[in-house]
């Protein structure tokens, strides 16, 4: 199956939930629409061999109460950041590409995404000799009692106060936690 047909339901997914995305922050709204222009490119810009820029998903997980966030230490940048990725063929939404990489990731069974992106951010990467992602952000949260497993990917895994995120921190990763504080608060009155 041609790459294009094998993100066409993603590519779908990624358009539909950033046109009706509300930004939250004016950063994000300008990313948000970058990347839709970006996905003019077709099912294409779901791929990391498209050379200009993919889009990527990424996600903060939370614990049930919001007092931890978890965070990884990239084995490949040796920033702490929060877990994410590629989206893959087989992913049918942002959000479920966000939620599949954070499992992999954390070796946590039985998170939950929430559906809502929290931040669009865009940011050069080595992919095909250079390229950007346009990472679409999500809210996890973990189950009580969750405990992590480090993947090939991380060096380290941790849970940290939303208030005191460890250093050396990759650059756009602690603007996720206010968003992410205010979807679990939502999750939780409603």
């Amino acid at each position: 199956m041609p790459e294009t047909e094998t993100y066409a339901d993603l590519h779908a997914d990624a358009a539909a939930a950033l046109s009706r995305w509300t930004a939250t922050s004016p950063a994000a709204a300008a990313n948000r629409d970058r990347t839709l222009a970006l996905l003019a490119a077709g099912p294409v810009a779901m791929s990391r061999a498209h050379r200009p820029g993919h889009v990527t998903a990424s996600a903060l997980v939370l614990d049930p109460a919001g007092d931890r966030v978890l965070l990884c230490l990239h084995g490949k940048f040796r920033k702490w950041v929060q877990l994410g990725g590629h989206c893959e063929p087989g992913d049918r939404t942002l959000a479920a590409a966000a939620l599949r990489e954070a499992t992999e990731e954390s070796g946590i069974a039985g998170l939950v995404v929430d559906p809502t992106p929290i931040d669009v951010d865009i940011h050069p990467v080595a992919c095909q000799g250079g390229s950007l992602h346009y990472d679409v952000r999500f809210a996890v949260l973990a189950p009580a009692g969750a405990t992590e497993r480090v993947s090939a990917e991380s060096e380290a895994l941790g849970w940290f106060p939303p208030d005191r995120l460890p250093e050396p921190l990759a650059d756009g990763t602690v603007q996720l936690v206010a968003p992410a504080l205010a979807t679990l608060a939502r999750r939780v009155a409603g």
